[in-house]
């Protein structure tokens, strides 16, 4: 440890700690010192010298798991406002028939950020320290992340059809290139990429386009991918490719591509995304709630293919709660592959952290509470009849704690939330900026109703 004289900003007591820097490394009682936003130090205490070090703050973790906060690699936060507004259909319905026309009326740069500040909050306050959205107006969801302190992904969206952003595919290049360059640079807590909607919205040279921008500035470039079987058959009957055989074919797949759903691939699909390092955003809820499929999960994971979890937007999940996910995820491949041992909470912890960061290429800054890292780290509270007894941490985490039990959160060695109080969002005022805009698209739907009737 470091001893140097060197007050530590941050020092961690107690607890039980889940480092994810080694399978099922567990160390009990620890002590974390936190200086300059990294991780100086990690070692359990010392009782018999009683040294404690010198700090701003120390944090008395006791009764709770200290772990690594997790990481969303696959999110819409502005749809939060369509949360319950078109459930139990289709995909294709939902999306044609509602979403896309909803947001057309009602996404904007203002209703963005007011949207993504109330998601950025749901996440700070179930444990989610680490964030990947793709969406329209992605400067005001960039600019949301970087006033409440969370660390996130940003990834300006194109599709074919003129979106919200009101420009078409003519200046997809353009719009591409000043995004990345203006958010380059501007927070050590944000990073810039794009998405493509997918290969049934995005045209091949839309696809090209954006790939080729995002190489040329080493972002990410992310995309959905084999979600439904509507969308496999689609594109058979376009261009006669599966899913994968497309985009290896357009030169889309490496290792900064990032393919969320990835539902309904065939092995050798499987082997081609393996073969180029593609990363894979797993949202197991919003799947289910879609009916749209079972990801081959464990197949991909016994290819060596990195998995994140993901929540995907509130409009085909309702909640960011990455906990909930990780309880899905375990259970779901369970039971679709009648094998109880599956998809062990262990495996399925890691996927919600040091995977996510392995997905978002962020590894060696997150994803485990090790010296040298950045200090995302939360604190889960245990004193719960929940929670009671406590036997396997990692069984606790997935199968028992929901992200109501975080009671405080740290990015980048920012207390970001206290005992479940948010530092930087005012939470009663931004659900109430959300409650107006919602009530304004329940009126204008219930008005279209009326007059269709």
């Amino acid at each position: 440890m470091d001893r140097s004289d060197k007050i530590l900003d941050i020092l961690i007591t107690g607890g039980t700690l889940l480092t994810m820097a080694a399978p099922a490394d567990i160390i009990e009682t620890p002590m974390i010192g936190i200086r300059d936003g990294k991780i100086l130090f990690v070692e359990p205490m010392d009782p018999p010298s009683g040294y404690i070090p010198e700090a701003h703050e120390v944090i008395d973790a006791s009764g709770c798991l200290v772990m690594p906060g997790l990481v969303n690699t696959h999110t819409h936060l502005p749809m939060i406002l369509f949360r319950g507004l078109a459930d139990d259909l289709p995909l294709m319905t939902w999306l044609n028939d509602h979403i896309f026309p909803t947001e057309a009326r009602y996404i904007n740069r203002d209703t963005v950020y007011t949207a993504s500040f109330l998601a950025i909050a749901e996440m700070i306050l179930s444990g989610t320290t680490t964030f990947c959205d793709g969406y329209f107006f992605e400067g005001s969801v960039a600019r949301a992340a970087i006033e409440s302190g969370i660390r996130a992904v940003v990834s300006q969206g194109f599709i074919d059809s003129p979106s919200s952003d009101r420009f078409d595919s003519s200046g997809h290049a353009t719009v591409a290139e000043k995004f990345l360059q203006k958010w380059h640079d501007r927070s050590p807590l944000l990073t810039p990429a794009l998405i493509c909607h997918s290969p049934y919205i995005c045209s091949p040279d839309t696809l090209t386009t954006i790939k080729a921008v995002s190489r040329d500035h080493q972002s990410l470039f992310l995309i959905h991918l084999a979600e439904t079987r509507e969308e496999v058959a689609l594109l058979r009957e376009r261009y006669g490719k599966k899913p994968v055989h497309l985009l290896q074919d357009l030169d889309l797949l490496d290792e900064a591509t990032i393919a969320a759903h990835c539902i309904w691939l065939e092995h050798d699909e499987l082997d081609l995304l393996a073969k180029a390092g593609v990363k894979v955003a797993h949202d197991p809820e919003s799947n289910m709630k879609l009916g749209a499929g079972v990801a081959p999960v464990p197949e991909m994971l016994r290819r060596g293919i990195d998995v994140g979890l993901g929540t995907d937007g509130c409009a085909s999940n309702n909640n960011l709660d990455l906990f909930g996910e990780m309880g899905m995820c375990a259970k779901l491949h369970k039971v679709f592959t009648s094998d109880p041992t599956v998809m062990k909470a262990e495996k399925v912890v890691e996927m919600a952290t040091l995977g996510g960061a392995r997905v978002l290429g962020m590894a060696d800054r997150i994803g485990s509470i090790s010296p040298g890292k950045s200090a995302d780290i939360i604190l889960v509270n245990m004193n719960q009849p929940h929670s009671t007894p406590l036997y396997n941490p990692f069984s606790h985490v997935v199968y028992s704690a929901s992200g109501a039990d975080v009671l405080t959160s740290i990015i980048g060695g920012q207390v970001v939330m206290r005992n479940r109080r948010l530092l930087s969002i005012d939470l009663n005022e931004i659900m109430g900026e959300v409650r107006r805009i919602g009530a304004a698209i329940r009126d204008d739907r219930d008005y279209r109703r009326s007059a269709r009737g």
